[in-house]
């Protein structure tokens, strides 16, 4: 997501496992060259409102040298840019990440594909009351996400970092019910993605998603440790309809994201809290 995922997810979290397992083949490959269109061919491309609009303006000024003009829609809703693909009232969006697409096809059965990747944002442990992970007391309160693909997310971080324990072979949509070691017993409080950032005076710490923790006041002064951005699953990326990978106007749109004029905007507007992932 860029960043940010819908907590009213009706979706039992077990059922999108299979969606998951399904989804390794979405990427398509842009070997060939970036195609000029001879008259400018419009797209509508669906995006989140914030900071991703300065970037997005800057990926269209980059396109538009190829003949291609993209309109951002801009959206407030995370339910909402699958649906409009979905009903072909955009062409793409860019937004999301596998997991989170994953669900919403296992719900939905949305017809939609991973065509190139955007930027990740590490979710993060903070905490405006220690130092250290060591420094966690016995009993603490440590807040995450409640909806299924960043509540598996924040509890690996937990499990990278010593606090819990989760049963071998849980995928990446863990929940609570999944842990079977808490040396610290320590009390795992399930938020709203939104809201959990926003509790941090209430909580020991927060499981918190990057973009989030900036609307939250919170920096990286009180992050105490991250996921890994190696090999990270929750890269997003620019998403179209089943059927118009190989349109040459895809081509295009990729190209004008995944290039370095757009990665110094992304850079300027994210200030580091998100990392180019392509």
């Amino acid at each position: 997501m860029n960043k940010k995922t819908s907590s009213n997810l009706s979706l039992t979290r077990r059922a999108s496992l299979v969606a998951i397992a399904a989804s390794a083949a979405a990427l398509a490959t842009f070997a060939a060259p970036v195609a000029s269109f001879a008259e400018d061919k419009s797209i509508k491309v669906g995006i989140m409102s914030g900071e991703d609009e300065d970037v997005w303006r800057v990926v269209a000024e980059q396109a538009a040298k190829n003949g291609l003009k993209i309109e951002a829609v801009v959206f407030n809703d995370y339910t909402q840019p699958n649906e409009a693909l979905e009903r072909g009232e955009i062409d793409a969006n860019a937004f999301q990440h596998q997991p989170y697409l994953d669900n919403q096809i296992a719900q939905h059965g949305y017809h939609i594909v991973n065509v190139g990747y955007t930027g990740v944002w590490p979710i993060g442990l903070y905490t405006k009351k220690y130092k250290s992970v060591s420094e966690i007391p016995e009993g603490a309160s440590i807040g995450v996400p409640n909806d299924p693909s960043n509540e598996g997310r924040a509890l690996r971080v937990l499990q990278n970092e010593g606090i819990i324990k989760l049963k071998d072979g849980t995928g990446i949509l863990a929940t609570v019910t999944d842990i079977v070691e808490n040396p610290k017993n320590v009390e795992i409080k399930e938020l709203d993605a939104g809201v959990v950032g926003r509790a941090i005076d209430d909580l020991d710490g927060a499981v918190v998603n990057t973009d989030w923790a900036l609307k939250s006041g919170l920096s990286a002064s009180d992050r105490i440790a991250q996921e890994p951005i190696a090999d990270n699953p929750y890269r997003n990326f620019i998403a179209v309809k089943q059927g118009s990978e190989k349109e040459a106007w895809v081509k295009t749109l990729v190209s004008a994201y995944q290039n370095d004029t757009v990665k110094a905007e992304f850079d300027k507007v994210y200030k580091g809290t998100g990392v180019s992932a392509y």
